[in-house]
C-alpha cells in the first residue's frame, strides 16, 4: 500500500532522512521507533504529504504523492486520519465540533448526518454522550480518545499515530494501545505509529522499524526486534546509557 523509496530530507546542513526505504502493507500496523528528534515525525509528514522531500518517492496505491499538486494532494489526504501527539483539539470548539471538523469542512453532509457520524466515532472510542463538553473539561486520556475519534471520522484507509502514549500515565497508555488494536481490527485500516515507547510498540505492532541517523537500520516482527544482534537497536530497546548511540559530547546522536 505504501512504498517509501530513497527518501531524503535535510534542513540546511542537517540531514534528517538519508535514503529511507520502507514498505508498509495494506491492513498492517507498523511502529517506527527511534530517539526523540531522529526524524520519525518528519517521516510521517512526508507520508501524508505535508512535507516535500529533497529527493525520493512516497508511493501510495501506485501514486507518487511527491509529484501531486496541492489540489490533488488535498484530495488524496482524505485517505488519512491523524492522531497528533498532544491530541491537538481546538479549545474553543465542543468535543462534537472537534470530532466532526473535517466533515463540516470537506463534505456536503447535513448537520443531522454529521451528528450521527460524530456519535458513532465517539462510541468507537468509548466516549458516548460527551459531544457538548469542551476539551478543558477532559482528562489527558479522554483528549487522546477524542483526537482518535476525529481521526476516524472520514473513514480513512490509513491512520497515523504521532507518539500515541506520550503525556498519559502507563494505565491510560495501555488503554490507548488497546484502542489502537481494536480500531485496526474493527475498521481494517493500515496503521502507522511513531513512538519511543517500546511497551506500546511491542503491543500494537505487527512490525517494528527503527530510524537511526536518517536510515531504517532494522525492521522486523516484535520478537525479531527483541532478539536483535544490531548494537544500535539493542541499545535503544533496552534503554542502555552506553553504546553506539552517543557522540563525543556524550549526548544522544539524534
Amino acid at each position: 500500500m505504501i512504498e517509501i523509496i530513497n527518501l531524503c530530507k535535510s534542513f540546511e546542513d542537517h540531514v534528517v532522512l538519508d535514503n529511507v526505504n520502507l514498505n508498509i502493507q495494506k491492513g498492517e500496523t507498523i511502529a517506527i521507533i527511534g530517539r526523540s528528534g531522529c526524524g520519525k515525525s518528519v517521516l510521517l509528514k512526508h507520508i501524508i504529504g505535508i512535507m516535500k522531500p529533497d529527493s525520493g518517492q512516497v508511493i501510495i496505491d501506485d501514486i507518487d504523492i511527491t509529484r501531486l499538486d496541492e489540489k490533488h494532494l488535498n484530495d488524496f489526504r482524505m485517505k488519512f486520519g491523524m492522531l497528533f501527539q498532544g491530541a491537538a483539539l481546538f479549545d474553543s470548539l465542543t468535543v462534537g465540533e472537534n470530532v466532526g471538523f473535517a466533515l463540516y469542512e470537506h463534505t456536503n453532509l447535513s448537520k443531522a448526518q454529521i451528528g450521527k457520524r460524530i456519535t458513532e466515532c465517539l462510541s468507537h472510542v468509548g466516549l458516548s454522550g460527551i459531544e457538548n463538553q469542551k476539551p478543558a473539561e477532559l482528562s489527558g486520556g479522554m483528549k487522546k480518545r477524542v483526537g482518535l475519534a476525529r481521526a476516524i471520522c472520514l473513514n480513512p484507509e490509513i491512520i497515523m499515530y504521532d507518539e500515541p502514549t506520550t503525556g498519559v500515565d502507563p494505565i491510560m497508555g495501555d488503554a490507548v494501545n488497546d484502542l489502537i488494536i481494536e480500531l485496526q481490527k474493527k475498521l481494517n485500516v493500515t496503521s502507522i505509529a511513531v513512538t519511543h515507547d517500546m511497551v506500546s510498540a511491542y503491543k500494537i505492532a505487527g512490525r517494528i522499524a527503527m530510524l537511526y541517523e536518517g536510515k531504517i537500520v532494522e525492521a522486523g516482527t516484535p520478537d525479531e526486534i527483541k532478539n536483535t544482534k544490531n548494537p544500535v537497536v539493542k541499545q535503544f530497546i533496552t534503554g542502555a546509557a552506553t553504546g553506539p548511540i552517543t557522540d563525543r559530547n556524550n549526548k544522544v546522536n539524534v
